[in-house]
C-alpha cells in the first residue's frame, strides 16, 4: 500500500481500533475522529493515534491533509453530510469503507474466520 498515513473516521468502533492499532503496529502515523471518547479510543491515543471528538475539518493533523500520502478509511456510521468526510472527498483523498480496508489486508494471506454473533466457544 503507497499510503503511510491512516486517518480514520469513526475511530472509536471495535473494527475500526482494531484496523487502527493494526496500522500502528505497521509503523503508519494513525489519526481520526470520533463522536465519543472511550477506553478504546483513550488507548489508541496511548498508543500514538491522534484523535479529536469534534467534526471539525480544522482538526484534522497537518501531517493527513495531504491526499498523495493519507489513507481515509471511514465507518458506515458516519453520515453522508459528515463534515470531515465532505473535506476529504472534496479534496480528492482515497477514502475506503472498514470493509474494503479489511479486503486490501487479507489479499494473498490465508484467513481464518469465524462469524456469527455469539455461541462460538
Amino acid at each position: 500500500m503507497k499510503f503511510d498515513k491512516i486517518y480514520f473516521l469513526g475511530i472509536g468502533g471495535i473494527g475500526m481500533s482494531a484496523l487502527a492499532r493494526y496500522f500502528l503496529h505497521e509503523g503508519c502515523a494513525v489519526a481520526g475522529y470520533d463522536r465519543t471518547r472511550s477506553s478504546l479510543t483513550d488507548a489508541l491515543s496511548g498508543e500514538g493515534a491522534a484523535i479529536h471528538y469534534e467534526d471539525d475539518p480544522s482538526l484534522i493533523p497537518d501531517a493527513f491533509r495531504d491526499a498523495a500520502s493519507t489513507m481515509v478509511v471511514y465507518t458506515p456510521a458516519i453520515p453522508a453530510d459528515h463534515s470531515e468526510w465532505e473535506w476529504f472527498r472534496r479534496e480528492g483523498f482515497t477514502i475506503e469503507k472498514r470493509s474494503q480496508m479489511l479486503g486490501h489486508l487479507c489479499h494473498d494471506k490465508l484467513v481464518m474466520a469465524v462469524a456469527g454473533t455469539h455461541g462460538k466457544t
